[in-house]
């Protein structure tokens, strides 16, 4: 019994944090042509990128909250913080830099978000 909760909370969360990452590469694809292409600044559509980053995050949630059916604030938290883990050793290990202040807060806000859209998974994944 357990060993199959583990798997179903274990995929749960990995079908989340694939959603990310391929939100986060179409959307960096996307992003990357309109910079290359147009006459738009990074600085321009910061905000935007800001939106499409919160929104990958509570789409991860979602996705994993709904698999799960159950808890959706662990596996939306577990999502996004498996996400900030895996970012930060990127970051650490690949470009020898720490999260700054500022990242920290983002960070902790898209776990807050992926937990929300855990929660908001699980209650439409119960109706139906």
């Amino acid at each position: 019994m357990i060993k199959i909760e583990t798997k179903k909370i274990s995929s749960a969360i990995l079908y989340g944090l694939l959603a990310i990452f391929i939100l986060a590469t179409v959307s960096s694809l996307i992003f990357s042509l309109v910079l290359r292409f147009t006459s738009t600044s990074e600085l321009t559509i910061g905000y935007v990128i800001l939106f499409v980053s919160f929104f990958s995050l509570f789409i991860g949630g979602f996705i994993s909250g709904g698999k799960g059916k159950r808890s959706g604030w662990m596996l939306g938290g577990a999502t996004g913080l498996l996400y900030t883990l895996i970012i930060f050793l990127y970051q650490y290990l690949g470009l020898d830099a720490l999260f700054t202040t500022k990242q920290i807060v983002y960070y902790v806000s898209y776990i807050l978000t992926a937990m929300m859209g855990g929660v908001l998974g699980v209650n439409l994944a119960s109706k139906n």
